[in-house]
């Protein structure tokens, strides 16, 4: 069974987090031996833009510095095997351009979304 985990909803932050979830859970799976692919969209495209650079937080002098790398999350995760998508029209309306890409993330239109969703047996929304 073939899993295609839809990232929508961009990683907002919590205290106690240091990566999203989701994309850790993906990684967990896929090391697991499932055959899993990551599909980006929406805000979460910005996980796919390299060399982020994310500041640490400071509420009432307690300093949090723990904080995400998720261009790292998820070029670990093409280095374990899982294959990487990004809706080619997020990107465009984010103004990322296609050099500020991890390399290896596949693109994908919109418009071939539902292609994609056929390649897999299961499709896991976020």
């Amino acid at each position: 069974m073939t899993i295609l985990s839809v990232v929508e909803q961009a990683y907002r932050g919590t205290l106690e987090e240091q990566d999203d979830t989701i994309l850790w859970i993906t990684h967990m799976i896929k090391n697991a031996g499932a055959p899993v692919s990551v599909l980006l969209r929406s805000n979460a495209v910005n996980y796919a833009v390299k060399g982020q650079q994310v500041q640490g937080l400071s509420i009432g002098g307690v300093s949090f510095s723990h904080t995400p790398r998720l261009d790292q999350d998820v070029q670990a995760l093409m280095n374990a095997g899982v294959i990487v998508y990004a809706v080619e029209e997020d990107i465009a309306n984010l103004g990322i351009r296609r050099d500020e890409l991890l390399q290896g993330v596949k693109l994908v239109p919109q418009s071939g979304m539902a292609k994609l969703f056929d390649q897999h047996d299961a499709i896991w929304y976020w």
